[in-house]
């Protein structure tokens, strides 16, 4: 019994000496990556301050949650060259645009919309001057403001005013 445990601890010692290495070079391996040519990471994107921005807000169909599907678009409409900003509002189903007029149309964002998705449709594609979601805020003392309470005041909207509550006058 003695001989048995004197073997099994002599094996012990033994494997654990040969399964330490004690190699002062550590082994080296290369991989090779593929770089995307979609996402530069060291060059940030440059807007053009001379440019001409235009604002679009669109519908889109066929989204079905707001992190994937909305945030996808999202994504995908912000990465493009000459896009200064990009919102998709899921609840809304509609997308808002700030882009510049030389290096995108309406046709490459419908694109874009196309290539984040099969089911995704875009609908009432307009420019616009401000978003729908932009408030207006009148200040009293103003004189006429645009979009005021018709109701209460009759000269609530001033007269060179484009606002789409404005446009309805009575």
């Amino acid at each position: 019994m003695n001989t048995l445990k004197n073997i099994l601890v002599l094996a012990l010692i033994s494997v654990s000496v040969m399964a330490c290495k004690n190699e002062a070079t550590p082994e080296v391996k290369t991989v090779e990556t593929e770089v995307s040519s979609e996402v530069n990471t060291n060059q940030a994107k440059q807007l053009d301050p001379n440019a001409t921005y235009a604002k679009a807000e669109f519908g889109i169909e066929g989204m079905t949650c707001a992190m994937g599907c909305a945030k996808t678009i999202e994504k995908k409409i912000a990465k493009m060259d000459g896009v200064k900003s990009a919102k998709v509002d899921f609840e809304k189903e509609i997308a808002m645009v700030e882009y510049d007029e030389a290096k995108v149309t309406t046709n490459s964002l419908e694109e874009a919309v196309a290539k984040a998705g099969d089911t995704y449709k875009v609908k009432d594609m307009k420019t616009v001057e401000s978003f729908s979601s932009d408030k207006h805020e009148c200040k009293k003392g103003e004189g006429k403001a645009c979009c005021g309470d018709k109701m209460k005041d009759k000269t609530a909207c001033a007269d060179d005013c484009k606002k789409d509550c404005c446009a309805k006058k009575a």
